[in-house]
């Protein structure tokens, strides 16, 4: 077994914008690894970083090119290492792809050397460092995720409405949890920009709704999903004064979805961004949102924008408990995409709702409790 990677072993090689060596900070000289691989912990982490750098810790990041992640991380001024690509939805290719990921984020972390791993479920930054023995703190928020032993994490901080004994850290002494949703850490710092009505050529007289597709690659799709998916475009096309944003996953989805439905993009009735778009922003210029994925339709609840979940994977108890406040209907038979899905405009002059503000305080909290209790300088 390699001997762990400590800090204290290096000085950090470089700080990033904002951070500071303060030795009178909590993190001064203490050098925290961020992963980011999918396209929803680009706005996630951007004020966890910004905290975490303001007690004098230095954030390192990587990202992986899949999902837009590069380019939304340009959008939102992130500075990182790119490292790696996605593999589909194959399950040999996965497997292969994980490995070979995680042999190629070795140099940057022999360079790097960081005190700790975290993430929001990038597996191959936690086999990597479990390999090191660095700490890793795998933010989460879905407890039906399938998780082999060499990627489980050390610790695991997750919404407080999560039982511990569903969960995927080694020891259940190391769970920790925060109050609210993890989209609640960003979605109170948002603020509309209305040169995106212009942009897309929103009419603002339609009611518009943003789509996502579900996850058709993810190891919990349920083929039921694709058929309301389906179903609700369908019923798009045929209601007059309804403009849909469709946001595909991927390029590979976007060209499966052209060449299966060519009607649904001969008008300007369905509409897919040209380029990377702030996600926040779109939703508050949508009248509803109907997706097959987790992020985009909790980012929807913590606006208060009417929600309607297609996603029929084992579902989640953060789901459930938006579900149970009024914040998110899922959707679960096809009468539902027909009755329950309500084509109305919305009120954008309200406020946004913006979500609870404990999330970022908390987990901040709980990293650095972590550092303390688990990381050498």
């Amino acid at each position: 077994m390699p001997a762990p990677l400590v800090a204290d072993a290096v000085k950090p090689s470089h700080v990033r914008p904002g951070a500071t060596a303060d030795a009178g900070r909590t993190g001064a000289g203490k050098k925290i690894w961020i992963d980011l691989e999918n396209t929803p912990h680009i706005p996630f982490f951007k004020p966890i970083i910004r905290e975490l750098e303001q007690r004098g810790y230095t954030v390192v990041l990587t990202a992986r090119d899949a999902f837009q992640v590069c380019e939304l991380a340009d959008k939102f001024g992130l500075a990182y290492k790119k490292i790696g690509r996605h593999y589909g939805k194959n399950r040999l290719l996965k497997a292969w792809g994980l490995a070979w990921r995680s042999l190629q984020l070795l140099g940057f972390v022999l360079k790097e050397r960081p005190i700790m791993g975290l993430n929001h479920g990038a597996r191959a930054q936690i086999v990597i460092c479990n390999l090191f023995r660095i700490p890793t703190v795998m933010i989460m928020d879905y407890e039906h995720s399938k998780t082999p032993a060499i990627v489980a994490p050390r610790w695991e901080i997750v919404p407080e409405v999560l039982l511990s004994e569903n969960l995927h850290a080694k020891s259940k002494e190391r769970i920790r949890k925060y109050r609210g949703i993890k989209e609640d850490v960003y979605a109170p710092e948002f603020k509309p920009d209305t040169s995106l009505s212009e942009q897309l050529n929103l009419g603002e007289k339609e009611i518009i709704v943003t789509v996502r597709p579900p996850a058709t690659e993810a190891h919990y799709h349920n083929p039921e999903s694709e058929r309301f998916f389906i179903e609700f475009m369908e019923r798009v096309m045929v209601t007059p004064g309804v403009k849909a944003v469709l946001l595909p996953r991927n390029k590979a989805q976007e060209s499966h979805i052209r060449a299966s439905w060519p009607r649904w993009f001969e008008g300007d009735k369905v509409i897919v961004p040209k380029q990377a778009v702030d996600g926040l922003n779109l939703l508050w210029h949508s009248d509803l949102v109907v997706s097959g994925g987790g992020t985009m339709n909790r980012e929807a609840a913590a606006l208060g924008i009417p929600v309607y979940s297609i996603f029929r994977g084992e579902s989640g108890a953060v789901d459930r408990h938006l579900q149970k406040e009024g914040k998110m209907v899922l959707i679960e038979t096809s009468a539902d995409v027909h009755n329950s899905i309500l084509f109305q405009r919305r009120d954008r002059n309200t406020a946004a709702n913006g979500g609870a503000r404990s999330a970022l305080s908390d987990i901040v909290r709980e990293v650095e409790g972590i550092v303390r209790a688990d990381c050498r300088k």
